[in-house]
């Protein structure tokens, strides 16, 4: 699934190329995870303002409203002037005055959806709940270990959920807590002061860079120019069970948490 830095890698390939654009046509395909919620033909004449991310959302601004935008578990966005006509997983597609933007899902799990403003019921269901960025001044250690002394679950688990911290997905919260040295399977509340600070740290650490490579391309995953990610080059214990710790040479180990994959050192993360 594309994570905050591969979204984020999305958002700076083709932002500043659509915005200011006006929307010529709008082309749905199958059915996604949530429809569009207005006809297609509502976003004819609108222009595009510009394009944030919230999570692992995209927010396309217009002049009137907004899309939402989520890649789900394989989806990827494209962004030119001319594209070839849409396959059997182009499943959307806006057409501006300054190219085209088009939505390719295999798996059909991510969704646009088109909401009034901001302060719509539908945006706050999506976005509501999410936690605060961790790549922002808002990431703040103190803050961070406080709403971990709260959690009773394993800190893996608490990293996934969002609501604490947004977009450490299954890769990265793996890596950034190698990085710190906990092991996946720690409850949040028995982190100390000085643990958080080197997770919290970490986390800001494993994703600027993830970032900073395109992210990672475990499958099919490129931007909206069709470039793919470099981080998995790097990776120190993501999908690497078995090989040999590139720190101390223990073979890595993975377990099963919420039906996820979680990849650590047993030496370097004994606790």
């Amino acid at each position: 699934m594309p994570e905050l830095p591969e979204v984020e890698a999305t958002r700076q390939s083709f932002a500043d190329k659509i915005a200011g654009s006006t929307v010529l046509c709008v082309r749905t395909g199958k059915p996604l995870r949530w429809p569009l919620a207005c006809a297609p033909a509502r976003l004819v004449g609108r222009q595009v303002l510009g394009v944030r991310r919230r999570g692992k959302y995209l927010l396309i601004d217009l002049d009137q409203g907004l899309l939402l935008v989520h890649l789900g578990m394989s989806g990827s966005l494209g962004f030119a002037l001319h594209l070839p006509e849409p396959g059997p997983h182009d499943h959307f597609q806006i057409v501006t005055t300054r190219g085209t933007l088009r939505l390719h899902d295999p798996r059909r799990f991510g969704c646009v959806v088109y909401a009034e403003s901001e302060a719509s019921e539908t945006v706050r269901k999506l976005l509501g709940k999410l936690g605060v960025e961790p790549l922002t001044d808002d990431f703040c250690a103190s803050r961070f270990h406080a709403g971990l002394r709260r959690r009773q679950t394993a800190i893996k688990q608490v990293l996934l959920a969002g609501d604490l911290v947004v977009g450490v997905g299954n890769i990265y919260a793996s890596e950034a807590l190698f990085l710190a040295g906990i092991r996946p399977t720690v409850r949040a509340a028995k982190l100390s002061l000085p643990r958080a600070t080197r997770l919290h740290a970490a986390i800001r650490d494993v994703l600027g860079r993830a970032l900073a490579g395109g992210g990672s391309t475990l499958r099919n995953f490129s931007n909206a120019n069709g470039e793919s990610g470099h981080f998995q080059l790097e990776a120190m214990v993501y999908a690497r069970e078995g090989q040999p710790c590139r720190v101390c040479a223990a073979p890595i180990r993975a377990l099963r948490q919420g039906q996820r994959s979680s990849f650590y050192c047993p030496q370097c993360q004994k606790a």
